[in-house]
């Protein structure tokens, strides 16, 4: 057993073992936390080169980036020029069209146990050839990945096949969940019949609206990544 935590823990395996240890208390908090999978947020990965990861609104925060499933319909349809090499590669490898954690948490995991399988049975887990190895099986992971989580994707797109219906968020009510000013974007929290929805906001006028402050959405954009807001008097 010591030698086996000896092995984990290694020069060469800690970082994909400690990176792997963040992703399970992650999932182990959103669990008993209650934070929604949700499935249905539009990502657009056709925008400026100063959105951040290519996110919509290009203010992602960590819930979005596990709850992001970014649609390849959408991102193929809506560009007039062709994919980038990193979009091909979020494609091709599944972290397009299956939420984004879940497939990032799959990958890791698999990286992790090719590492520490393999440097384990060539006793190279504190050696530089370990590192190498390291290095190497990123690929072979990427590829298993995606062998792995491929049947998953019809299961996330039949989730809710009947539909939700479209929630009319023009007019509600709204408290800001960070500051926005000028044309920088940010998050607020919606509660409508009971439920709670998150949504990225931007002030209609481009005046500061700070963290926690009651907003009115007023309008949606023109591309529809995001709403207008005002502060609610």
């Amino acid at each position: 057993m010591n030698d086996l935590i000896n092995i984990i823990f290694s020069e060469v395996n800690l970082v994909l073992t400690c990176l792997l240890l963040l992703l399970v208390v992650y999932w182990i908090l959103t669990m008993v936390s209650g934070i929604d999978f949700d499935l249905d947020v539009d990502v657009d990965i056709d925008v400026d080169v100063d959105a951040d990861a290519g996110i919509e609104g290009g203010n992602m925060d960590f819930q979005d980036v596990s709850n992001a499933e970014v649609d390849k319909d959408t991102v193929v349809g809506k560009r007039r020029q062709p994919l980038k090499w990193w979009q091909v590669f979020l494609i091709y490898f599944n972290f397009v069209g299956l939420p984004f954690m879940f497939t990032f948490t799959c990958w890791v995991f698999v990286w992790w146990f090719i590492t520490v399988f393999t440097t384990s049975l060539t006793h190279s887990y504190d050696s530089s050839f370990g590192f190498l190895i390291m290095i190497l099986a990123f690929i072979p992971a990427l590829i298993i990945t995606k062998v792995i989580t491929t049947p998953f994707k019809n299961f996330f797109k039949n989730l809710n096949k009947d539909g939700d219906k479209a929630v009319d968020y023009i007019g509600r009510r709204g408290v800001m969940l960070s500051t926005v000013s000028e044309e920088k974007m940010g998050n607020a929290e919606v509660v409508i019949d009971g439920n709670s929805y998150n949504i990225y906001v931007k002030s209609l006028d481009g005046s500061t609206i700070a963290y926690h402050q009651e907003i009115l959405i007023i309008n949606k954009s023109k591309d529809n990544n995001y709403f207008l807001v005002q502060i609610y008097n």
